[in-house]
């Protein structure tokens, strides 16, 4: 099968309003030119707000279904496209969650995936925001086939690309927003950016999946002046099954690209490289403790 996958690279603006309908606009132009599944990248609404510790933040968040849920539902069922939306969610008052939600090509919403592992770094105060998933790891089916969602800092993680692969996702898929810290040095960015990209061409070659990656791109400023801001790096990218980059898309512009993915491959690269029959899971047991002493 060919799955047309489709996703945009794109900057924010304080207007939220703006923000949605450049989005609105570039789904309708990515359907019309025939994807079947459209990224958004994480948090798409808005400017990346976690730069700062800020209660009136919480005035972002959104009840799922809700909004925008409503708006993107509405471009998926319009354009009869699936749409993987990143969303700040309201679940009650003083409980927020950041969260992937999955809508179907006829406006349903397929599944939601909760972001797990949160970060606390400066400049990506996501602790002080988003209580941490509690949805587990699990693929989302849907009409283009079964959508293994999570949300940029999980991406770091081996386990979790695992755990969505065990389960039979047909492909991974992480929105993110991740740039560089201003005063590293140009080499020590590159470092990083590279690293990223490499650990998830890593999960693809070891569980025989495609990944898709969807980044942010520009300039955030610090609201607070205590550092130069966030210079998103873009770089989305779709690789391969054996982490064969097929497309990979500026450091520093906006872009609305179309892939097209056979999603047959995975199959034979999996009998080639039978990693998933020859894991020791009778060994594996203290892969839950925090760390082995």
């Amino acid at each position: 099968m060919k799955l047309r996958i489709g996703f945009l690279q794109q900057h924010n603006t304080a207007n939220r309003r703006q923000n949605i309908e450049r989005l609105a606009d570039g789904i309708a132009n990515l359907a019309e030119r025939g994807a079947q599944l459209v990224v958004l990248q994480e948090l798409h609404n808005t400017l990346y707000f976690c730069q700062v510790e800020d209660v009136n933040n919480f005035d972002l968040a959104e009840p799922i279904p809700g909004p925008s849920t409503k708006i993107y539902a509405e471009l998926a069922r319009r354009y009869q496209v699936v749409i993987v939306t990143s969303l700040f969610e309201r679940r009650a008052a003083g409980l927020y969650h950041n969260t992937a939600v999955v809508i179907e090509k006829d406006g349903t919403i397929a599944g939601r995936y909760r972001k797990m592992h949160i970060p606390d770094d400066p400049a990506y105060y996501e602790k002080f925001y988003f209580t941490p998933g509690d949805l587990g790891f699990h693929p989302i089916s849907t009409s283009v086939g079964c959508l293994g969602v999570m949300v940029c800092w999980d991406q770091w993680y081996p386990e979790a690309a695992r755990l969505m692969a065990l389960q039979g996702a047909e492909i991974l898929i992480y929105p993110t927003a991740i740039g560089y810290a201003t005063e590293d040095t140009p080499e020590e960015q590159q470092r990083q950016r590279r690293a990223w990209q490499t650990v998830m061409r890593g999960h693809a070659v070891a569980n025989g999946l495609p990944v898709v990656a969807v980044n942010r791109v520009g300039h955030e400023p610090d609201p607070s002046q205590q550092t130069a801001g966030i210079q998103f790096w873009g770089t989305s990218f779709v690789c391969g099954p054996q982490g064969e980059i097929i497309y990979e898309a500026s450091d520093d512009d906006e872009e609305s690209i179309i892939v097209e993915m056979d999603m047959d491959r995975g199959e034979q690269v999996r009998r080639w490289w039978p990693f998933l029959r020859d894991r020791r899971i009778d060994e594996y047991s203290e892969i839950t403790k925090r760390y082995i002493d």
